[in-house]
């Protein structure tokens, strides 16, 4: 299993667990990206608390935020990843989504005849560079593990076989039937943040496909929040995409400039993160924890600008664009009543929280036919 970030190891924590006590099989974790950045947390500690060994730390994030310093982690990466399969010896990779870190694992253990089971394809976003990735990602595979039906159609329409890919739900969603999550006066305690009447989870990041991947997007959504001025914030800090550490540097003056009802980390971990979510009256940005976990927890999604468009999401999303006032409009939607009794009612497309468990079935049953040798599949359909 290959992770790079704080959120895709937080979502792969439920299956990992199971894999963990399979006992036919050895579990190999590669540390790669931000896990290993002081910059965004040195959050592979938090994969050895949780009481599983990392094999491998693969080091890629040595060239900045820049197009160009992503290209060269992307370069750098193909090389280590191939030394490490080369090393480890793996009969199965397992790849979450669609960040650069992962798709430069793909290409290595896809040169070396590694069979590849890929979690979250399918799926659209946009406003990211990720999109092709993850659909690049698709085309390595054997194995597909999609959120919902409709991704499964997407995959089988890039060409893989039906036999080879499975709707099993959202992992985020096997979280939150899950972990115990932690009180308000306990967060309170652990975060150093004492909650308001009104209060808003924010984690933004760049969208990477626009020629400005910042713009003044960023800067709206904190002149919006000013219009606010009784409400608490926490903010969670942007990937490692392009440009990510602009909108970082714009969070910490935020915060310095508001200390009385502001509160930014690096990396609140899964259960942390999870916890807060249920104890906020909304969360703001761009993230796909807005579109897939938040649903579940009952809370409204303030989703703005065009990161996330293309894909699935609940009633509870209030899409908007990445303006001054229509960012005011749509958290004060968030805020009302009708809007919160709304999200206690939805419906959330991304599963019922079990995953996890439908994911190791297929594995166990598939693992010793595995092969990297695939066939097209042709989609038969009128245009």
């Amino acid at each position: 299993m290959v992770t790079g970030s704080r959120a895709e190891y937080g979502l792969f924590a439920p299956l990992l667990k199971m894999l963990k006590s399979w006992k036919q099989a050895e579990l190999q974790i590669i540390a790669t990206g931000m896990h290993l950045s002081s910059e965004f947390g040195l959050t592979y500690k938090e994969v050895e608390r949780d009481g599983f060994r990392i094999n491998k730390r693969i080091k890629i994030l040595l060239f900045g935020d820049t197009e160009e310093g992503i290209a060269k982690s992307i370069g750098l990466g193909i090389t280590r990843f191939a030394e490490v399969f080369k090393d480890l010896k793996p009969d199965l990779v397992l790849l979450f989504g669609d960040r650069f870190e992962t798709f430069g694992a793909a290409v290595a253990a896809f040169v070396a005849n590694i069979p590849i089971a890929h979690i979250h394809g399918g799926e659209l976003t946009e406003g990211l560079i990720d999109d092709a990735f993850r659909h690049s990602i698709t085309k390595m595979s054997v194995l597909h593990f999609t959120s919902t039906e409709a991704y499964r159609r997407r995959v089988m329409q890039l060409g893989e076989s039906p036999a080879s890919v499975f709707k099993v739900g959202a992992l985020g969603i096997d979280n939150i039937h899950t972990l115990d999550l932690l009180p308000k006066e306990t967060l309170e305690k652990k975060l150093g943040f004492t909650f308001k009447r009104k209060n808003i989870l924010v984690t933004f990041h760049p969208v990477t496909l626009e020629k400005d991947p910042l713009g003044d997007q960023f800067k709206n959504l904190l002149c919006a929040l000013n219009d606010f001025t009784d409400l608490g914030i926490i903010f969670t800090k942007a990937n490692a995409d392009t440009n990510g550490k602009i909108i970082n540097k714009l969070i910490d003056d935020y915060v310095k400039d508001n200390p009385e009802r502001t509160k930014v980390f690096p990396s609140l971990g899964q259960l942390v993160y999870l916890s807060v979510i249920r104890c906020v009256d909304a969360v703001v940005g761009n993230s796909s924890s807005g579109i897939i976990e938040v649903p579940s927890l009952g809370k409204p999604t303030v989703n703005i600008g065009d990161r996330q468009r293309g894909r699935l999401r609940a009633k509870s999303v209030i899409d908007c664009l990445a303006d001054k006032k229509s960012i005011v409009f749509a958290i004060r939607k968030a805020f009302s009543k009708e809007f919160l009794n709304l999200c206690h009612t939805v419906s959330n497309p991304y599963g019922d929280g079990h995953a996890a468990g439908r994911i190791i079935k297929i594995i166990k049953e598939d693992f010793s036919t595995l092969s990297a040798k695939k066939s097209f599949y042709d989609v038969r359909f009128r245009l």
